[in-house]
Parts: C-alpha cells; structure tokens; sequence
C-alpha cells in the first residue's frame, strides 16, 4: 500500500495558516498602507480627499476609527487647512474563519480526497478572525469651524488628542 501525500494536507493548512496569524501578531500601526494594511487617500477635488485605514485582525475598531480622524486631521494641515467635515464615513468588518482539526487521521469519518478515501476521527474548531476598514470622504475648511456642526472636527485639536494613542511603526533595521 502506499502511502498518500494528501493525508498531510490538513496538517500543511493548518501550519500555513498558523504562521501567516503568527507573521501579523501585532497591531497594524499608523502607517501609510503597506500590504494593505494602514492609510490611503485619494484626492478627488482641491479641498476634498477619500480617506482609508485598514487593519489586521489584532487592530480594534476603534484603532481603525481613530487612525482614520488622525489621517483627516493630518491631511487637512498638511494642506493647509484648519479644519474637517466627514461628509460619509463607515467601518467594514471583514470575518473569515480558520478551521482547524484536532483529532486521528485514519479512522472514523470518512472524506473524499482526489486519490481515495481517508478518515479520522476527532473536532474541528472555526475560530473568526475579523479585519476593519474605515472609509470616509472629507472636505476641508479655512477658519473657524462652525460649532453647531456636529460632523466637522478642527484639525488641530484632533491631532492632539489622539496623538497619545498612536502607535507608529517601529523603524527597520
């Protein structure tokens, strides 16, 4: 009898998987994207930018939500400007789920694999892993901002108050 090298094709996916997760075992930083993780703008008019943040899966919500206001209010000073309004903006979560298997391959419940049958017996585990991506579109103002609009934010004191909490790559060596 010999020997299918499909009966360890469980064991390579589950290894590949587990060190991809392992390779992304840190919080995406504030960073311009870089493989498709961090910041992205794309000036659509003079005074107006589509804004992106997109983090792995151990960047929370609102790390993805604040980096996204800290790049609009960066942007807006950067071009001149004292302030923002979010004229749109959302948060996607993007869920996919690893499967794993523990257990014996070799009796059991059975599977079809493309050169025979196979079994084993033991658990699979899904285990959800979720990605955001915060999009908004900004217009930016000169001057004072209006404070009865609830969507405008001054750039400046965006940039201070979130400052503490961003988390800048560290530098390569």
């Amino acid at each position: 009898m010999v020997a299918s090298p499909y009966r360890y094709a469980p064991r390579l996916l589950m290894l590949t998987a587990f060190a991809t997760l392992a390779a992304c075992a840190a919080a995406t930083p504030y960073q311009p994207a870089e493989r498709g993780y961090g910041y992205s703008e794309q000036r659509i008019e003079q005074n107006r930018y589509r804004v992106t943040f997109t983090g792995n899966s151990d960047t929370p919500k609102q790390t993805v939500e604040n980096y996204l206001l800290y790049r609009a209010a960066e942007l807006t000073l950067q071009s001149g400007y004292d302030y923002f309004v979010l004229v749109t903006d959302s948060t996607e979560a993007n869920t996919r789920y690893l499967q794993s298997f523990n257990g014996y391959y070799g009796w059991g419940s059975y599977y079809w694999y493309p050169r025979g049958m196979y079994g084993g017996l033991g658990t699979t585990t899904a285990t959800p892993i979720t990605e955001y991506e915060a999009q908004a579109n900004v217009v930016m103002f000169a001057g004072k901002k209006k404070d009865d609009d609830v969507k405008a934010f001054d750039a400046r004191q965006v940039r201070a108050n979130l400052e503490p909490q961003v988390v800048r790559p560290k530098p390569k060596q």
